[in-house]
């Protein structure tokens, strides 16, 4: 097996890190397009998606009411479900993507609330934005953007969420300082990602399509929680941690398959040590 690398995306040469980010923008332009199947973070690749979100947690009432075309099989979790939110707060989704999460904060917020979707991407943008409009979903906007600098004003929101998004953003801690900026004093978040157990082997670290797919660009469990703390978000808790690798494996083989093939490492090897996570924090009152 390769020897592990420790390197990290934020410690990249800004145009090798642009360079990483153009790829996940056009990788996830073609998913929304419709020239390439889900095969992201859900690693839906063969999957229906119904059934890939149905085993990270959703529900098959909230399935059935999605506007069509909202659910791409991208997630690794089903972070509303821990999210409470209440009628006539405003939420923001990071990576908002077809709008699944979006939608189903809608229901919950109401009429009276709102909900803001955040992507990188013109084409899930527009996608979304059909979909909420199609649904007449009029409390729901997304706005393109990045994480690192989100398109929200100072402390107007009362909660976060996202899924499987920001292990893709290789400055990590820039996006968690702006959940602090964008949350009101209290606000919390619910968060579904990708993190390691211990630093992976070279070649897959160093697989752009492993980093597009949400493997390569996540960090080990303690820095990752480590930049959440020193953006001044606490109160963490784990709610669900799940084996990645062992779920990509039973749902997408072949994907699997070609990342062996293409790096040269037995991905099997490393099962366990990429985890999925979905957690909660919170913006201190003070």
């Amino acid at each position: 097996m390769s020897t592990p690398t420790t390197t990290t995306p934020e410690t990249a040469p800004p145009a090798a890190t642009e360079a990483v980010v153009e790829r996940v923008r056009d990788r996830y332009g073609r998913i929304a397009s419709g020239e390439l199947a889900g095969c992201g973070c859900g690693s839906a690749c063969g999957t229906a998606e119904a059934d890939l979100s149905r085993e990270l947690g959703y529900s098959q009432q909230e399935l059935a009411a999605m506007p069509a075309g909202a659910n791409l099989g991208l997630g690794c979790g089903a972070p509303l479900a821990h999210l409470a939110l209440a009628p006539g707060e405003t939420v923001v989704d990071l990576g908002s993507g077809g709008g699944i999460d979006a939608f189903l904060a809608a229901s919950q917020v109401g009429p009276s609330g709102r909900v803001i979707g955040v992507d990188m991407t013109p084409e899930m943008i527009a996608r979304a934005s059909a979909a909420a409009e199609r649904a007449g979903l009029a409390q729901v906007e997304f706005r393109q953007g990045r994480l690192e600098r989100l398109p929200v004003e100072d402390a107007t929101v009362d909660a976060v969420t996202s899924n499987c998004v920001i292990n893709l953003v290789p400055d990590k801690s820039a996006v968690f300082r702006e959940v602090a900026r964008v949350l009101k004093p209290g606000g919390r978040l619910v968060i579904s990602d990708i993190v390691l157990e211990r630093a992976l082997p070279a070649a897959i670290a160093g697989d752009v399509l492993a980093y597009v797919g949400c493997v390569a660009g996540a960090e080990t469990r303690a820095d990752y929680f480590a930049r959440l703390a020193e953006a001044g978000l606490g109160e963490i808790e784990i709610l669900a941690d799940r084996d990645y690798l062992a779920s990509l494996l039973a749902a997408a083989p072949q994907e699997v398959e070609e990342l062996s093939r293409r790096t040269g490492v037995a991905v099997e090897a490393v099962a366990g040590s990429v985890r999925s996570l979905t957690y909660r924090a919170r913006r201190p009152l003070g």
